[in-house]
């Protein structure tokens, strides 16, 4: 632990966790990562995860910590951080837990745009980056404001292939699609559930919407899509503007913006 002063911030998950001032910092979350970067504290970047893919350029020679739900602890201890920045939803509890044995852990949380603008506030503040945090806020905010309006429209949006999964109520790309003026046909399901192609056709959605990420669907899968439920219109999106949390934000409302359905 460099000894340089500290802060005491309550994270987004309720837990009270003392920052030491200009932290070394491993990240865990891909979307933080590009965060990190775009707030120009490259510098204090001692490792990520093998899915922190943004900005190519310079995270492909940073060491990788295993995966977002598979840390790999010696390489963490070998990199000697002062904080490691996480994520309730991508990474799984008990890792969390055992590096918090050992290191001051921040633990993101976030299923709405106000928690993903609080979540670069909080992380601007920590890393003394609030003026750098307060613009990327103010952006999103004016490109939203930019966005639109839409006429409603029910849509499913899926994530997975075998078993079919899809995003449900109470995550970030529902409140993503709500934002631009879609309603999630998976009504009364949490999280992300797995569905039957009948429970699908079921819902009667007007759209499919087939994320690029975690399961890259393809033009390939549009075409069966088609076939299954020939009363919805199927599109391929860039899951990484629904879901990713971060300074990608700054691209998303454009990105919606461009969307013809």
């Amino acid at each position: 632990m460099h000894d340089y002063g500290t802060m005491k911030l309550t994270d987004q998950m309720g837990y009270e966790v003392i920052i030491p001032h200009n932290p070394k910092i491993v990240s865990l979350v891909p979307s933080i990562t590009e965060l990190l970067f775009d707030l120009q504290l490259e510098s204090t970047i001692l490792g990520v995860t093998k899915f922190c893919i943004h900005p190519s350029s310079k995270v492909s020679d940073l060491p990788k910590i295993g995966g977002t739900k598979n840390f790999h602890f010696d390489k963490i201890d070998s990199l000697k951080p002062d904080l490691i920045i996480g994520n309730r939803e991508e990474n799984y509890k008990d890792g969390i837990l055992e590096l918090k044995k050992h290191y001051p852990v921040w633990m993101s949380d976030i299923n709405t745009l106000d928690e993903a603008l609080e979540m670069i506030c909080q992380i601007g503040l920590f890393t003394d980056r609030e003026v750098l945090a307060n613009e990327l806020i103010s952006q999103i905010k004016s490109e939203e404001a930019l966005l639109a309006k839409r006429a409603p429209k029910r849509v499913l949006y899926l994530i997975w292939r075998k078993p079919y999964m899809l995003a449900g109520k109470n995550t970030f790309i529902d409140h993503m699609l709500e934002k631009i003026g879609f309603i999630n046909a998976v009504e009364g399901v949490d999280r992300y559930p797995a569905l039957t192609l009948e429970e699908m056709i079921a819902l009667s959605p007007e759209h499919i919407f087939l994320s690029s990420e975690p399961f890259p669907f393809q033009k390939k899968h549009i075409e069966e899509f088609e076939s299954i439920v020939p009363r919805a219109n199927i599109h391929l999106v860039d899951g990484e503007m629904f879901s990713w949390y971060g300074s990608r934000l700054t691209q998303a409302f454009p990105y919606f913006q461009s969307l013809v359905f």
